[in-house]
C-alpha cells in the first residue's frame, strides 16, 4: 500500500472480528515500534504484548470503559501496551557525550520518554492499516495502572501510555460520522508560516 494510502486510512477502529492474526503479522506489527526515533537513541520503551485469549481477557478490567462503550474491541487477537522508561533516558543523557551527569530530570523540555513511546505506537498503527488490519489506541485510567503493573509483574520503572488493538475489522465497523469530518481541522487553520497567526 502506499504511504500515503496508509496515512488517508488511519483511523481508530473500535470494532474487531475474532479471526486470528498469522504470527508473521503480528510480529511485524512490534516490529515497526522498534524504527520508532529515540532522543539519544535512548530506545527507553518496552512492549506488552498480549496474544493469548487468556492474558487479553487479564488485561480487560484495567479499561472498563473500553469494555462498556465497545464492548468488540475485547475481539482483537492482539493488545499491545507501550511502557515508558524514563530512567534509560537520564541515564544515556548522562554518558559522556551527552554530559548531563546529574540526571535531572528537569533539564528536559518535554518527557521525551512518553514521547518516543507514543511514536512508537504510531507505528504499530500504521503498519496495522498497511497490513488491512484495524487498529486503536485508547488510554489507560491512573487509577488502574498499578494494579495493571501488578497483575502482569511490570516494574515500577516503566509507565503504561495506553493500549493498542489490532484485528481485523468487524464487518459492520461504522462508517466515519460527518460530524467527525466536520471536525477535521485543515491545514490553513492549524499551520502558521513564518509567524504566528500567518495563514497564507
Amino acid at each position: 500500500m502506499e504511504f500515503s494510502e496508509v496515512l488517508r486510512r488511519r483511523r481508530m477502529i473500535r470494532h474487531h472480528s475474532d479471526r486470528p492474526l498469522s504470527p508473521e503479522v503480528i510480529e511485524r506489527v512490534l516490529a515497526a515500534a522498534l524504527r520508532a526515533p529515540s532522543a539519544g537513541f535512548s530506545q527507553g520503551w518496552a512492549f506488552l504484548a498480549l496474544t493469548d485469549r487468556a492474558d487479553r481477557a487479564r488485561f480487560w478490567p484495567f479499561v472498563p470503559t473500553r469494555v462498556e462503550q465497545t464492548p468488540t474491541m475485547q475481539d482483537a487477537p492482539l493488545v499491545v501496551v507501550p511502557l515508558a522508561h524514563k530512567a534509560a533516558y537520564l541515564e544515556r543523557y548522562a554518558e559522556p557525550d551527552k554530559g548531563w551527569q546529574d540526571r535531572a530530570e528537569a533539564r528536559w523540555p518535554a518527557p521525551y520518554w512518553h514521547i518516543d513511546t507514543g511514536m512508537a505506537a504510531l507505528l504499530m498503527l500504521l503498519t496495522a492499516v498497511d497490513e488491512g488490519l484495524g487498529a486503536c489506541f485508547f488510554g489507560i485510567a491512573p487509577e488502574h495502572l498499578e494494579p495493571f503493573r501488578t497483575e502482569f509483574g511490570v516494574p515500577a520503572a516503566y509507565t503504561p501510555i495506553g493500549g493498542i488493538t489490532v484485528g481485523h475489522r468487524a464487518d459492520d465497523v461504522p462508517a466515519q460520522s460527518a460530524r467527525t469530518a466536520r471536525r477535521r481541522r485543515a491545514a490553513d487553520e492549524v499551520v502558521h508560516r513564518g509567524h504566528w497567526g500567518r495563514h497564507p
